[in-house]
């Protein structure tokens, strides 16, 4: 991804780096449709359009994870345990599980939103932000 952010890219693809905007960007859009999603409908509904809407949001957070955490200079297969984590605690943590899933969701948002990316280049790709010159 270079200059311009290819948002059908960032959505459907895990290979390569996202830096911390984009990434925050598409987390949100995410989070949103998911609420939206959620609040928009009856509960008897979701069983039936469930299984269509939440396998392309799993696959699209998986992508946008990854390439955030290739970034970090992390394997993309992390994002499986940030999803798992997601899924468990969401909405509301209940129990001492939850609470464990709670701090996983923590450590990664800060981790991919609060943290910079690698400097320069690593073995996930060039990185993402132009280096200013002088």
């Amino acid at each position: 991804m270079s200059g311009q952010i290819d948002w059908a890219e960032l959505f459907f693809s895990s290979t390569g780096r996202v830096a911390r905007t984009p990434f925050l960007i598409a987390a949100a859009v995410l989070i949103a449709i998911a609420m939206v999603y959620e609040a928009s409908l009856p509960p008897g509904v979701h069983w039936l359009t469930g299984w269509f809407v939440y396998p392309g949001l799993l696959f699209s957070a998986a992508c946008v994870l990854s390439k955030r955490l290739h970034d970090r200079g992390r394997s993309g297969w992390i994002a499986a345990i940030i999803i798992l984590a997601l899924i468990v605690a969401w909405p509301i943590p209940a129990g001492f599980l939850d609470f464990a899933f709670s701090l996983v969701i923590l450590w990664a948002a800060v981790e991919l939103g609060v943290l910079s990316g690698e400097q320069g280049a690593n073995r996930y790709g060039p990185n993402p932000v132009k280096a200013v010159t002088v």
